[in-house]
């Protein structure tokens, strides 16, 4: 059963170095203040799966050096441009990267969250991603002749983190039409919320709620973290901050800025 953490640090100290993280897609509650924190930290060598791509996050997390592996189908700053650092990070070798499809992770991922070794997926066939998965296999439906089908091995993560925009003090987040972050919670070892504010009352307890409530028992950790997806958006409640990304993508280009973007929006906020 989750505690609400009495702060951001003790919410995140069970994610240690090496972990597989599970983060979701840029508009579904990023963590970015989360984010900024474990860079603090510095936490080292994550194998990061973005649920099913990324922008911002996964491209500080690769920039500081956070990320060993990283498992998604796609990083980009979208109208924003290319992900810089991502970018860098692949064209460098500095980085092990392992391409998927969206389809394919959700799919690895209703795998672990069904308890099962490997979940099939049949729309692979005929794509080139099959020559870079060796863990990916092919094999002939046991119920028809000559129909192939590919098995993904389960995805399952040692800790998900997302934001949300509520939690109640018995631990249950609301997450509302973001149902992804319901698999990533099943499928996971543990999970992290950080969330806008705290409930007054049972969540599930609120018919209206409650469909959207993800109970208390799949949450680990807890913490408020106000406004704690900027600079990107969380639905419904409030949206991008176009400016600061534009700002990120301008000093991200080069390894120099970027190191500056660090110690002005990340690092400044331990020195203060």
């Amino acid at each position: 059963m989750a505690h609400t953490a009495t702060s951001l640090d003790d919410a995140l100290s069970i994610i240690a170095d090496g972990m597989m993280v599970v983060v979701p897609r840029e508009v579904s509650g990023v963590p970015m203040e989360a984010t900024r924190a474990l860079i603090r930290r510095g936490v080292k060598k994550l194998h990061l799966v973005a649920l099913p791509t990324s922008s911002l996050q996964a491209d500080l997390l690769i920039g500081a050096g956070c990320v060993a592996t990283l498992e998604t189908s796609a990083v980009s700053l979208g109208e924003y441009g290319p992900a810089p650092r991502f970018s860098a990070a692949i064209t460098g070798g500095t980085i092990a990267m392992k391409d998927a499809t969206c389809p394919a992770l959700h799919t690895a991922l209703q795998a672990a969250e069904k308890g099962v070794p490997f979940m099939p997926l049949r729309g692979l066939i005929g794509s080139d991603i099959l020559k870079y998965r060796d863990d990916w296999k092919v094999v002939d439906s046991p119920f028809a002749d000559g129909d192939p089908i590919v098995l993904l091995p389960a995805i399952k993560p040692d800790v998900a983190l997302f934001h949300a925009p509520l939690a109640d003090r018995f631990g249950n987040v609301w997450i509302g039409r973001q149902r992804e972050l319901a698999t990533m919670a099943h499928a996971s070892d543990k999970t992290v919320a950080t969330v806008e504010k705290i409930h007054d009352g049972n969540l599930l307890d609120d018919p209206v709620m409650a469909a959207g409530t993800l109970p208390g028992f799949y949450i680990d950790r807890v913490a408020v973290a106000e406004r704690g997806a900027w600079p990107l958006g969380l639905p419904d409640y409030y949206s991008a901050d176009g400016d600061h990304l534009a700002e990120y993508a301008r000093m991200a280009a080069t390894p120099d800025g970027f190191a500056q973007y660090l110690d002005k929006y990340v690092h400044a906020k331990r020195a203060a």
